[in-house]
C-alpha cells in the first residue's frame, strides 16, 4: 500500500515570490527571513521523499462562483495549467504545466463518495494561487505529479469546520489504502486571520493576533477538541473576513491525525501571519 509520507499545512502568501526576488534595494524589511523561513519548511517536505503530492486549496473565484461554487472538488486530468492572468500581473507568479496522477485522483474520487462525501470532479480545472504558492514554496521544481482538491472557504453556505476534519480522516483513510508503493506527501494551504477588502486589511499585524497565536498552537499540538469547541463560522468571521481559510488547515491535520506537529514555524508579516506546520504520520525521516 502507499505511504503517506508529510502532510503540511501552511498559509498562501501570493507575494511571497516577489517579495524575495526584488532586487536588494527594493525589498521589504522581512524578505530575507520570510525566505530563510521558506526554505528551511521546504526541506520538511524534500526528507519525505515524496513520489505523489495531494494538494489541497480553494478557488479564489477564477473558475467557479456564486451561483455555482462546489462544496468539494477533486481534479482528476493528464496535466493541469496554472495561474490566471490576474495571478501573472499583481504577483508576478510564473504560469506552469502540472503532471496529474489519474489513477489516484480516481481512486480517491470513489473512495470520498463511498464515505459520503459527494464530490464534484473536474476534467478541465486550472489551478490558482492557493496550490501555486505552495508548490512555489514547498517544491519550485514542479516535478511531481499531483491531485488537486478544492474546498469551499468563499461562498456561503460553508461547511462547517468538523465537516473539513472529517475530510481530512477521510483523506487519510484513502491514502493508507492505495494500491501502490509510492510515497504520498499531502500539501494544503489555508489562512490565519485575514481581512480582505475590508477595514482590517492594511494593520501592521493580522487582524486577530489572538488567534493567529491559539491556531497555530492548536496544529502544534494537534488539539483538535478545542479547534472543534472553539471555531465556527461566526468566530471566523469575527477574526477576518477571510479566515474561513483556516478550515482547510483543520482538513490537514484531519490527513495527519490528532498528533503533535514535527515542524512548526511562523511569521509575522504586514497584514498576516504566516504559518509552516509539517507532521510525519509514519515516522520523522529527517
Amino acid at each position: 500500500m502507499a505511504t503517506l509520507s508529510a502532510v503540511l499545512a501552511t498559509t498562501h502568501h501570493p507575494f511571497y515570490l516577489k517579495a524575495t526576488t526584488a532586487p536588494p534595494e527594493e525589498r521589504m524589511p522581512q524578505a530575507d527571513e520570510w525566505k530563510r523561513k521558506v526554505e528551511a519548511y521546504r526541506e520538511t517536505l524534500t526528507a519525505a521523499e515524496p513520489d505523489i503530492l495531494v494538494m489541497v486549496g480553494a478557488d479564489h473565484f477564477h473558475q467557479f462562483f456564486s451561483d455555482n461554487y462546489p462544496t468539494f472538488l477533486i481534479g482528476k486530468q493528464p496535466k493541469y495549467d496554472a495561474t490566471f492572468y490576474n495571478e501573472e500581473r499583481e504577483f508576478g507568479l510564473p504560469t506552469f504545466l502540472l503532471d496529474g496522477h489519474e489513477e489516484l485522483s480516481g481512486f480517491m474520487l470513489k473512495g470520498l463518495i463511498d464515505r459520503g462525501f459527494d464530490f464534484s470532479v473536474s476534467h478541465e480545472l486550472k489551478i490558482d494561487h492557493s496550490i501555486i504558492c505552495p508548490i512555489i514554496t514547498t517544491r519550485p521544481q514542479a516535478d511531481l505529479p499531483i491531485v488537486p482538491i478544492y474546498t469551499n472557504i468563499f461562498a456561503p453556505p460553508l461547511p462547517s469546520p468538523k465537516r473539513f476534519w472529517d475530510l481530512g480522516r477521510a483523506i487519510r483513510e484513502i491514502i493508507d489504502e492505495f494500491p501502490s508503493d509510492k510515497r504520498i506527501a499531502a500539501v494544503g494551504s489555508g489562512h490565519l486571520s485575514l481581512e480582505l477588502g475590508g477595514p482590517r486589511q492594511f494593520g501592521e499585524t493580522g487582524p486577530d493576533p489572538e488567534f493567529d497565536r491559539q491556531a497555530i498552537e492548536w496544529l502544534r499540538t494537534g488539539d483538535i477538541d478545542a479547534i472543534l469547541a472553539n471555531v465556527t463560522h461566526e468566530s471566523m468571521a469575527g477574526s477576518g473576513n477571510a479566515t474561513h481559510g483556516f478550515m482547510d488547515l483543520i482538513l490537514m491535520m484531519g490527513i495527519a491525525g490528532a498528533e503533535p506537529a514535527a515542524y512548526v514555524d511562523n511569521l509575522d508579516l504586514f497584514h498576516t501571519m504566516e504559518a509552516y506546520v509539517t507532521w510525519y504520520p509514519n515516522g520523522d525521516p529527517r
